[in-house]
C-alpha cells in the first residue's frame, strides 16, 4: 500500500496562526475525522494553532484505503509531522487517537523533538491490554458498539448511504485500535495528562493511571463525569485545561 506523505492531505488547519506560541496536534478517535477538533481550534486560536489529523478513508479522503495498522499509521505520521513540530508542540489524542499520539511522540522524540505535553483521552495505557474483537463482528454489531459509546448521532448511522460510506474506515480503525499492543522501548520524555470519563466502559481509572509508566516526566489524571465521549459535555473544561498547560 502506498500512503501519501503530503502534509496537506494529513493535516487540517481550521484557524491558521503562524505566530502562535505553540501548536497542538489532535488525533481523532476510531471512525473520527479532523473536523471533530474544529471547536478546539476555534477556542485556542490564535494563541495556540491546532493541527487536526485527517486519516485516510474519510471525509475528503474517502476515496483512499483506510489503514488498519496503528504502527503503520504512526510511522507515516511521524514522517508527515516532523516538519510541523519544530517549535513548541503538544499532542492530544482521543481513544484510538491517544495510542496513536503516543506512538508518534515516541518516534519524533527519537529524532530529537521534545513535546510540551501528551494529552491522552479516553484510552487505557498501552500496557493495560484487553482482548477486544469488535472489528471481527458483523456490521450491525459494530454499529451497535459505536452507538453504545455515544460518539455518533444515531440517526446518522441509520442512513444507508452514510453507513456504506463510514463502515470501511470504522472497521479499519477498530482493528488498528484493538490489535495495538505495547512494544517495549523508549517511552516519552514529556509530561502525560490522562483524561477519562468516570463511566467509560472502555477504560477504568486504574488502566488510565498506568500511563504514568510511559513517561520519564510528570503524570496527571483528570476524571470527568461521563462515558467514552465525556469531552462532548465538558469541552470547555478540557480546552481550558489544555490552554493552561500550554501557557506554562
Amino acid at each position: 500500500m502506498t500512503i501519501s506523505l503530503d502534509a496537506s492531505e494529513w493535516v487540517r488547519r481550521f484557524h491558521p496562526a503562524p505566530a502562535a506560541a505553540a501548536r497542538l496536534v489532535c488525533f481523532p478517535h476510531a471512525g473520527g475525522s479532523a473536523s471533530y477538533f474544529h471547536p478546539v481550534s476555534a477556542a485556542l486560536a490564535p494563541a495556540v494553532e491546532v493541527l487536526a489529523v485527517q486519516y485516510p478513508g474519510r471525509q475528503d479522503r474517502h476515496a483512499e484505503a483506510p489503514v488498519d495498522d496503528l504502527f503503520v499509521l504512526a510511522d507515516r505520521l511521524a514522517d508527515v509531522l516532523a516538519a510541523e513540530t519544530t517549535g513548541p508542540v503538544a499532542f492530544f489524542g482521543h481513544s484510538m487517537g491517544a495510542s496513536l499520539a503516543f506512538e508518534v511522540a515516541r518516534r519524533l522524540e527519537a529524532r530529537g523533538t521534545r513535546l510540551l505535553c501528551l494529552f491522552v483521552s479516553a484510552r487505557r495505557a498501552p500496557s493495560a491490554s484487553r482482548d477486544e474483537r469488535v472489528h471481527e463482528k458483523g456490521d450491525e454489531e459494530l454499529l451497535a458498539e459505536v452507538k453504545r459509546l455515544g460518539g455518533t448521532d444515531t440517526s446518522v448511522l441509520d442512513d444507508v448511504d452514510i453507513r456504506r460510506m463510514v463502515l470501511p474506515a470504522l472497521r479499519s480503525d477498530y482493528k488498528a485500535a484493538e490489535l495495538y499492543h505495547y512494544r517495549p522501548g523508549p517511552d516519552v520524555g514529556c509530561p502525560i495528562v490522562a483524561l477519562v470519563g468516570d463511566r467509560d466502559p472502555k477504560v477504568t481509572e486504574a488502566e488510565a493511571r498506568q500511563w504514568a509508566e510511559r513517561t520519564s516526566a510528570g503524570f496527571e489524571l483528570k476524571t470527568y463525569p461521563g462515558g467514552h465521549f465525556y469531552l462532548n459535555d465538558h469541552a470547555a473544561a478540557v480546552i481550558r485545561l489544555i490552554g493552561d498547560r500550554l501557557a506554562r
